[in-house]
């Protein structure tokens, strides 16, 4: 296995890069710059310079990795198109290039909630939106995916447990980034995590579960 991460040096993207690591899986990382790129992720993370909305250089970019994993985001900005281009059209890029270049098992990170369009996040040129469009295309795709929709992320790591629960059930709580990542790497790992989506909090008060039981009782 190698993996593709895009989204490498975001906030989530560090954490799975880090995680893939420690389970010894080789990483390519999509980076837009090099040098501050060198400086955020561990040193034996393979680079590549590259942008999701350059469809052209997406094949390439991908080179020889075997699963990917998309934890890109647009950022907060007074670009109205910023959601449509990477939340949606930035995806879109990937499972195109993912497809082509037969990626065994794509991996994407989204949000709790993107089915509800009203939602207050919208107000934000509908990002929710624009990634519950980019989670359709890749269902659509016939790719091997697990979509993964986090609650309110925390940077600080808790021992709290995970709590998962199929699409459209959980509308609120948070979750570390830390263990977002470990859930993107362990869907990797578990044939029950394919072709489901995975909504995930954690919560003090839970019972803790096996990752197979977790990804087991997701419809």
């Amino acid at each position: 296995m190698k993996a593709f991460v895009a989204g490498s040096t975001g906030q989530t993207g560090q954490r799975i890069v880090k995680e893939l690591l420690s389970r010894n899986i080789p990483v390519r990382a999509l980076v837009r710059d090099l040098e501050p790129a060198k400086k955020i992720l561990p040193p034996e993370t393979e680079l590549v310079v590259g942008d999701v909305l350059n469809s052209e250089g997406l094949k390439g970019a991908i080179g020889n990795s075997t699963v990917l994993l998309c934890a890109t985001g647009a950022r907060p900005s007074f670009d109205p198109t910023g959601p449509y281009q990477v939340d949606y059209l930035g995806t879109k890029n990937l499972v195109d290039a993912a497809k082509a270049k037969g990626i065994e098992h794509f991996v994407l990170v989204t949000s709790l909630c993107v089915s509800q369009f009203f939602h207050p996040l919208n107000l934000f040129w509908l990002i929710l939106y624009w990634k519950k469009q980019a989670e359709i295309y890749l269902t659509n795709s016939g790719l091997t995916y697990t979509i993964v929709r986090p609650g309110g992320l925390n940077n600080e790591d808790n021992r709290d447990s995970l709590v998962m629960s199929s699409a459209d059930t959980l509308f609120e709580g948070r979750i570390p980034r830390e263990q977002v990542a470990q859930v993107c790497v362990e869907s990797l790992f578990y044939p029950e995590s394919r072709n489901k989506i995975l909504e995930i909090v954690t919560n003090s008060e839970a019972t803790p579960k096996s990752w197979q039981e977790l990804f087991a009782r997701i419809a």
